[in-house]
């Protein structure tokens, strides 16, 4: 149940508690009190009916810049049998002969309500590419993007292995990018040609005016180093349309000195980097029998440090890449902050799960300044602790000065998509 009942707009949410990066003018503290007005679907001077929070945080609608609509769901009938990052890759690839536009459609459009329940307002989806799937699942995302305008704002990036650059099919997804208005998207890892498949990757995009997104680096191999390969080659080549890059994984697992160096390349050549802690810990370092070691996560820190954009995100959910997740940012924000030991750090952090990620995505702003649209996220906690210490399930989520139902879809309605299944 909702925490509170607020009146009909123009209304304003007095003594409220929001992160002090969210305000024009700067401050000595990580959060501040503020009195925010709402009317006409925006973010006004304090007006109408006052309502007193007693400190209850708000916080921006969030931004998720790096998942997997396409995937999500599909556990029932395409379960991982060993949790390791190759068994999901065969798993799924198996599992493209079930996605017709019907079944991408239907379990996407479960993920996406779910995420609008939670708070979200726009999201990045990378889309399987390759081979006989390809004009089902854009097809069904593009629909979606559509059906979605609004509410939440959705864009869909290809994914393909980097040394499908050399297939037939490449040019065709590319121009089937640049229809959809999406971005470029690529798993880099360390094949005996990268850097010739990735300058031309840089060059496809660059023809025809598409950001670039890479997976990179998913693994604990340290010898692994396609991002240091992909700053160079942006720096090499000029390429200027934006460049996020994910996971960079193996960096936590080499030299501090040679990977430091590394993030270095990164910030010169403006790479923008997204984290996803909560997939990579159930992926990585992964041996049967065995506790794991190492954790997988990159170097967020260092990273910021050096000026470079750093957001984080969701990644897969109910998938054989992770069995669990509900695109609910709130649970991002929760657990990132507890494995990249976000706390005791910069008062900014919470900008990752929004604005920063709205940047690196080209999204609208998530500021809460008065003229911004009114979607915002309330809490009845006060205070970071009070907030990371429980799910949060009584928040309340306000899009364009009004009260969504919050109410989940429930998973029963997926059943029809398994039943033939093993």
């Amino acid at each position: 149940m909702d925490f509170i009942t607020l009146p009909q707009a123009p209304f304003t949410l007095g003594n409220v508690t929001v992160p002090a990066w969210t305000q024009a003018e700067s401050h000595s503290s990580d959060l501040v009190r503020v009195d925010l007005g709402i009317a006409d679907g925006k973010l006004a001077q304090p007006q109408g009916e006052y309502v007193d929070m007693a400190g209850a945080m708000v916080l921006p609608a969030f931004v998720d810049s790096h998942t997997h609509l396409d995937k999500g769901h599909i556990l029932p009938r395409a379960a991982n049998p060993n949790g390791t990052f190759d068994a999901a890759l065969n798993t799924v690839r198996a599992d493209h002969a079930n996605w017709t536009t019907e079944d991408v459609r239907a379990r996407a459009d479960f993920s996406i309500r779910g995420a609008f329940a939670h708070g979200t307002r726009a999201i990045r989806t990378h889309v399987d590419s390759i081979h006989d799937q390809v004009e089902q699942s854009w097809s069904a995302l593009a629909d979606l993007r559509s059906c979605w305008a609004g509410r939440v704002e959705l864009q869909m990036a290809s994914l393909v292995p980097c040394d499908y650059y050399d297939d037939s099919g490449y040019q065709r997804v590319a121009d089937l990018v640049a229809q959809h208005k999406g971005v470029l998207g690529m798993v880099s890892y360390p094949v005996p040609d990268i850097k010739r498949l990735l300058l031309g990757h840089l060059e496809a995009a660059g023809a025809r005016g598409l950001a670039i997104d890479f997976h990179t680096d998913e693994t604990m191999d340290p010898s692994s180093e396609t991002l240091r390969l992909i700053a160079e080659c942006v720096l090499e080549t000029g390429f200027d349309q934006p460049v996020l890059v994910g996971h960079c994984c193996s960096l936590s697992m080499q030299e501090t000195s040679r990977a430091l160096d590394t993030i270095d390349l990164v910030a010169k050549a403006g790479l923008n980097v997204v984290s996803l802690p909560m997939c990579n810990m159930y992926l990585q370092d992964r041996v049967a029998a065995r506790t794991p070691r190492s954790r997988g996560v990159t170097l967020v820190h260092e990273m910021k440090a050096r000026g470079i954009k750093v957001s984080f995100a969701s990644d897969n959910t109910r998938d054989p890449f992770y069995a669990y997740g509900d695109l609910d940012m709130v649970e991002v924000i929760r657990e990132a902050t507890r494995i990249a030991h976000l706390d005791h750090s910069v008062a900014d952090w919470s900008s990752a799960f929004s604005d920063v990620a709205a940047q690196v995505c080209g999204f609208s702003s998530a500021g809460l300044e008065e003229g911004a649209c009114a979607d915002l996220v309330l809490f009845s906690a006060r205070n970071w602790p009070e907030l990371l210490a429980r799910p949060q399930s009584n928040r309340v989520v306000i899009r364009d000065g009004k009260v969504i139902d919050r109410t989940l879809p429930d998973y029963a309605e997926l059943d029809h998509l398994f039943e033939h299944s093993p």
